[in-house]
This record gives C-alpha cells, sequence and structure tokens, in this order.
C-alpha cells in the first residue's frame, strides 16, 4: 500500500490551559501542528475529497478540543486530538499532533513549550475525549 502524509502546520488558538491558575484565567497563545500518515493514491488519482482526510474538519476537532476545555497539561491535549482524529478519520492510519504554548511562565525568556505525541490505528487505545 502507498503512503503519503497531509499536515495542517501552527494552526493558531488563544486558549485557558496550564497548571498555574493564572494561565486559566488570562489564557495564551497555542499552535498546533497534526501530520496524518494515509494511501490517498485513489484521492490523487480522482481528485475526489472523500478518498482522502479533510483538513478543515481536523482543524475543527483541534479547534474544540482546545478551545472547550481547561487541562494542566498540554500532553493532555496532543493526546486527545490524536486519538480522536483517528476515530473520527477512518483513513488515516496514524496521526501525530504537536501542540506549542507560547512564552510558557518558566521563570524566564522561552519561546514556547511542546510537545508531540504520536499514534497509530493498530495500536488499540483509542480512547475518548
Amino acid at each position: 500500500m502507498s503512503k503519503g502524509i497531509v499536515r495542517l502546520v501552527n494552526a493558531v488558538f488563544y486558549a485557558h490551559h496550564g497548571v498555574m491558575q493564572e494561565e486559566h484565567r488570562i489564557g495564551g497563545r497555542y499552535e498546533v501542528d497534526v501530520e496524518m500518515q494515509l494511501d490517498f493514491s485513489d484521492a490523487a488519482t480522482s481528485d475526489d475529497l472523500t478518498k482522502t482526510v479533510d483538513y478543515e474538519h481536523v482543524y475543527a476537532l483541534a479547534k474544540e478540543i482546545i478551545l472547550n476545555n481547561k487541562f494542566f497539561l498540554i500532553e493532555r491535549l496532543a493526546y486527545l486530538m490524536a486519538h480522536r482524529m483517528l476515530r473520527e478519520s477512518p483513513r488515516v492510519e496514524s496521526v501525530q499532533v504537536t501542540v506549542r504554548k507560547v512564552n510558557p511562565p518558566v521563570g524566564g525568556p522561552c519561546d514556547r513549550a511542546e510537545t508531540t505525541y504520536k499514534c497509530n490505528r493498530n495500536d488499540g487505545r483509542l480512547s475518548e475525549s
């Protein structure tokens, strides 16, 4: 089977996550990258969106998870996004999600903190969000 990669790069959201109460109150900028591996050769030859992954839907899933919840950890965001994208995108074989928190409160200058989570359809651990 041939494989390809579809990416959504640097989707930006303003949300309220973090360990500190002030992060939940004030919020901050978050950036999300999603990389999905799948066989899109049928879509490429037929120019048919239904035979690939709809990245507008992927963006909407990321947006829903990041804006409608408050978590302490960006690791939780990446995990939930990845598993939900696998559940809702049956053509996707694996997904990798990177979540970046811009200007994290670490006691000094720091551009961003980031985490990356990858899961495969065959892992058998698709969790509910």
